[in-house]
C-alpha cells in the first residue's frame, strides 16, 4: 500500500503539484534524519544529507524510474551521501576533530527533540564507537528495516557478509549500552 502510495505522490510531483513533494518530505524526513544522526552521530551533518537528497531527488524526478519503495532509494541516497562526505573529509582533512566535534547537537529545535532523547544520544554515541561498515547495516536493518539483501547491494558484499556485520555491530552495542538502555 505505501509502495502505491508513493507512486502516487511521484506522479503528481511530476505533474507539477508541489504539495505532492512536501507530502513526500514530511512522509519520511524524521526517518531519514534519524539514519542520517545515528551514521554520523551529528544532526547538523545528517540536516544537511537529508536536504541535499530531497533537493537531487527533486532535480532527477523526471528521469527517475522508481522499481523499489521509495523509503529504500531515499535511505539508500542518505548513507551514499555520507560516505562521500566521509570520503571528502578524509581527504581534506588539515586538523584532528577533537571529542567536542563528533558529539551529537545538545541543542534541541522542535522537529529534534524526538531524535535528542536520552535514550537515543546513548545510542548514537554507542553507534559512533562501531566501524562505518557496521554501523550502516544496524542503522539500515533497524531504522529502515531493510532487507539483508539490499543491504547487499548497497554495500557491494554478500548478504551473508551484511548478516555477519549486523550480528557483530548488534553484539557490539549490548556490550557497550550493557544496561545504559
Amino acid at each position: 500500500m505505501k509502495v502505491l502510495e508513493d507512486r502516487l505522490l511521484i506522479k503528481k510531483f511530476k505533474n507539477g503539484d508541489s504539495d505532492a513533494l512536501r507530502g513526500i518530505y514530511d512522509k519520511y524526513r524524521l526517518q531519514l534524519l534519524k539514519l542520517g544522526v545515528v551514521l554520523t552521530n551529528d544532526v547538523y551533518i545528517a540536516e544537511d544529507c537529508v536536504h541535499d537528497v530531497f533537493l537531487s531527488f527533486t532535480k532527477s524526478i523526471g528521469r527517475m524510474e522508481l522499481h523499489g519503495s521509495l523509503k529504500s532509494y531515499l535511505a539508500t541516497s542518505v548513507v551514499n551521501r555520507i560516505r562521500n562526505i566521509r570520503r571528502n573529509t578524509a581527504r581534506h582533512r588539515t586538523s584532528q576533530l577533537n571529542e567536542n566535534d563528533c558529539t551529537a547537537s545538545s541543542e534541541k529545535r522542535p522537529e529534534q527533540w524526538a531524535i535528542l532523547s536520552e535514550q537515543l544520544k546513548f545510542l548514537s554515541s554507542a553507534m559512533a564507537q562501531l566501524p562505518d561498515e557496521q554501523r550502516e547495516v544496524v542503522a539500515l536493518r533497524i531504522e529502515n528495516n531493510m532487507a539483508y539483501k539490499k543491504i547487499a547491494i548497497i554495500q557491494s558484499v554478500s548478504a551473508n557478509t551484511v548478516k555477519g556485520r549486523y550480528r557483530y555491530g548488534i553484539d557490539r552495542l549490548r556490550s557497550i549500552l550493557n544496561g545504559k538502555i
